[in-house]
């Protein structure tokens, strides 16, 4: 089924007033599902300002921007050697994979009851999915973002065993491809680190990514997520 159409957000949310370098563009607001999906087809996500990710939510807009092109990974012998060994799931276990991103014992947690809510709720709409690592019946690791059109906007990632979130990743980039027209679709990791720079991140302008973005949102969700 495709996703739901939620009712739109009361609140106004654009980059209108963004100054360039500037991360954080907005503050308030709230996460309703019609909300969360105004800000990624705006440029912006939420995450709280507050220490842990507490209120009051934040609205972000990286200059520079993460990105991760479908056809720049980068998948090191090691990491290809381990792939055989995990089963690939997409939406079995999606609360779980949220709960394992927000361990409290994670360091720079920012993943809130409040988020896991917004979350779930727009996971139950169609709109936020999870690409799983599973060994042996249990779940390894994964991933969870948001998907509209063309654009995947990555959340956050975990693993309870080794390598098993680049796994997840690299079967992202597979599910993304598999809708075609890879060099329009815009996979958002929103900041780059070292570890994702080795994985082909990279990073690009504010404008560029917008511009990215408008281009992706024209597109139809992958197979995977439709």
């Amino acid at each position: 089924m495709p996703p739901v159409e939620p009712p739109a957000s009361r609140w106004r949310l654009d980059l209108a007033s963004a100054e360039p370098g500037e991360d954080l563009v907005g503050i308030g607001a709230d996460l309703e599902p019609g909300t969360l999906l105004a800000a990624y087809r705006a440029g912006l996500f939420p995450m709280g300002t507050g220490r842990g990710g507490r209120p009051p939510v934040g609205w972000w807009s990286p200059d520079p921007r993460g990105v991760l092109p479908l056809d720049g990974l980068r998948t090191p012998r090691s990491l290809r050697k381990v792939v055989p060994r995990f089963e690939i799931r997409v939406d079995t276990a999606f609360a779980e994979v949220v709960r394992g991103c927000a361990a409290p014992n994670r360091e720079g947690r920012w993943i809130t009851p409040e988020v896991e809510r917004a979350y779930g709720r727009l996971h139950r709409l169609g709109w936020a999915h999870s690409v799983e690592c599973w060994q042996d019946g249990e779940l390894a690791g994964g991933l969870y973002g948001v998907a509209v059109g063309g654009l995947f906007a990555g959340e956050s990632m975990f693993h309870r065993v080794r390598d098993a979130s680049k796994v997840a990743l690299v079967a992202l980039v597979g599910l993304l491809r598999e809708g075609g027209e890879p060099t329009r679709r815009l996979l958002d990791v929103q900041w780059s680190t070292e570890h994702l720079a080795r994985l082909g991140v990279v990073e690009v302008p504010r404008a560029e990514y917008l511009r990215r973005l408008r281009s992706a949102l024209e597109l139809p969700l992958p197979p995977a997520f439709g």
